[in-house]
């Protein structure tokens, strides 16, 4: 299954992510371009580097919280957009990748947009299932509820990923 996380931006990084004093002190492109990978939005990622230095992690995920929940329906379709769908390990039974696929059909066809869930406190071994019940149960929301579940799944994946960028997880 793809990892649900935040790939570092090399000119800020390295290959052993990096604390917070660094990304607080990388060049704002830089910065910007590590924050697009843990949300696809430009409009967040620039607020979050213009409001650098951040104290702490947690005002950090503070700030990206609250830059989350004032997202446009645009910016929201811009972070969707850059989304990948949670898949499946390659040696899994053909039977569970097309069932997954079904239900990945289905929930964007009902929605309009991949689907997004935090995968974050689950063991690789369950995550595939919990993919496959999550669009199960979230297929049966009506558009304003899946909005407000999907914004949710989006906050969590960047907060999971802001932490693994200036942590190096």
């Amino acid at each position: 299954m793809p990892a649900q996380s935040c790939g570092p931006a090399p000119d800020l990084t390295g290959s052993h992510g990096c604390d917070l004093h660094r990304f607080n002190s990388a060049p704002a492109a830089d910065a910007e371009a590590a924050l697009l990978e843990c949300l696809g939005s430009h409009r967040w990622a620039q607020r979050l580097t213009a409001h650098r230095p951040f104290p702490d992690l947690d005002a950090l995920l503070a700030a990206a919280d609250e830059a989350g929940y004032d997202l446009s329906p645009t910016d929201r379709a811009e972070a969707l957009a850059a989304e990948v769908s949670p898949g499946l390990p390659p040696e899994a039974p053909r039977s569970a990748h097309l069932a997954l696929a079904a239900a990945h059909a289905a929930y964007e066809s009902r929605f309009g947009h991949v689907f997004v869930i935090c995968l974050d406190g689950f063991r690789p071994a369950e995550q595939p299932d919990q993919v496959l019940s999550g669009i199960r149960a979230r297929l049966g929301h009506d558009p304003d509820q899946e909005r407000v579940v999907t914004a949710d799944e989006m906050r969590r994946l960047a907060r999971g990923r802001i932490t693994g960028l200036v942590s190096g997880r």
